[in-house]
């Protein structure tokens, strides 16, 4: 059994596995461990707001692709590294569309989207691929799926995942039961919105980004009025703020009373989603940005929209003490086309904030890098 203890908690010791290779920041000596072993040429963390890892650390989830093929759409699939049995495996049949792959916490196993359907799978070689739930054909009408879910998230009480389908020219927000139980259609909308996220305490509520689309008939491309919005079920859309064009990636707050997000121009906030007061956290923290649970660190990238001209870095924030520090204070360049695969470091704090993970560039490839939260809080004390 895990003994938590906070930051310092026992883990794996990655010092010790044949899969990582140490890489010291040589401007602030954080050290970062890089997932050298490889099951595909690709290899990415997950989008900040789904966690990489099981709680445990034990199993450690990414992204792959084998370029030229796949995209950050479409056919990527999911690999795995067993940090107790040092082996590493991609699994092909776990193609998923957009940044869908969910983690049980719990199990470590995978849950991800392809075309109507949810699947899961073990993380060990042996495991078999389930169907977990789909839509009904009456509601997809074999349209084309862009995406069924950005982002799997599981309801407070575990029984539901939440759908922002894009089929054809809709997008349908619902709630699809584990048990494999009728879909539920809580609104459907002629423009997009995307990034849906259960509440982490509250079955009944989700969060929801309205964000820019591109035609499906025309190609015309088509911005976003107002970013964050909530939706109760039995209800329809409401705005969480007046309208914002400078806000984007946007999570809970464990408490589901506070949603955190970026603001381009000012950094990391959070609101309070029933006063509406913001707090800005962190200032630096302009792109995209994860908190631990308890709020006291933000890690994120920073320079990735403007990489080729300004540089990028990966930094972390202690909100404690104003203190700032890098984990890499200059990415090279990816070696593919960047918004093909969407390489972003995308940090994340996971395995209950023992580690971070992110995506890095340092050895001339697209790799899974993991951090110790605690050497982090001691760089920032």
């Amino acid at each position: 059994m895990r003994r938590r203890t906070g930051y310092t908690m026992a883990l794996p010791r990655i010092e010790d596995s044949p899969l990582f290779q140490p890489w010291i920041d040589p401007a602030s000596g954080i050290t970062s461990w890089i997932l050298t072993q490889r099951a595909a040429p690709l290899q990415q963390s997950f989008y900040f707001m789904n966690r990489s890892l099981s709680a445990d650390g034990r199993y450690l989830w990414f992204y792959c692709a084998h370029p030229p093929g796949g995209s950050a759409e479409i056919a990527r699939s999911l690999g795995v590294a067993d940090l107790h049995e040092g082996t590493v495996a991609c699994f092909p049949e776990t193609l998923f569309r957009d940044g869908s792959p969910w983690i049980d916490p719990a199990t470590g196993q995978a849950y991800w989207c392809w075309e109507y359907a949810v699947h899961r799978r073990g993380p060990l070689p042996d495991a078999t691929v389930e169907r977990v739930n789909g839509l009904p054909e009456s509601l997809h009408r074999n349209r084309y799926g862009k995406r069924l879910a950005t982002h799997l998230t599981r309801s407070a009480d575990g029984r539901e995942f939440f759908i922002d389908a894009h089929l054809g020219r809709e997008w349908c927000l619902g709630s699809l039961p584990v048990d494999g139980g009728p879909f539920q259609v809580w609104q459907t909308l002629d423009r997009c919105y995307n990034h849906a996220q259960f509440s982490p305490t509250d079955p009944d509520l989700a969060l929801v980004a309205q964000d820019w689309w591109t035609d499906v008939a025309t190609g015309e491309y088509r911005p976003y009025d107002n970013r964050l919005w909530l939706i109760r079920r039995g209800g329809t859309v409401a705005p969480l703020t007046t309208a914002a064009t400078s806000i984007a990636h946007e999570w809970w707050d464990p408490d589901g009373r506070h949603v955190w997000y970026v603001d381009y121009q000012r950094g990391t906030e959070r609101i309070d989603v029933q006063t509406l007061a913001r707090t800005s956290v962190w200032p630096g923290g302009t792109c995209h940005s994860h908190s631990s649970a308890d709020g006291r660190l933000v890690v994120g990238d920073i320079g990735t929209y403007s990489w080729a001209k300004t540089g990028c870095r990966v930094a972390c924030f202690n909100a404690a003490t104003g203190r700032e520090v890098d984990i890499v204070s200059r990415l090279p360049l990816p070696p593919l086309p960047r918004g093909a695969y969407h390489i972003d470091p995308h940090p994340q704090f996971c395995a209950d904030d023992g580690l971070v993970a992110y995506t890095t560039t340092v050895l001339g490839r697209v790799d899974v890098a993991l951090v110790r939260t605690a050497d982090l809080l001691r760089a920032t004390a």
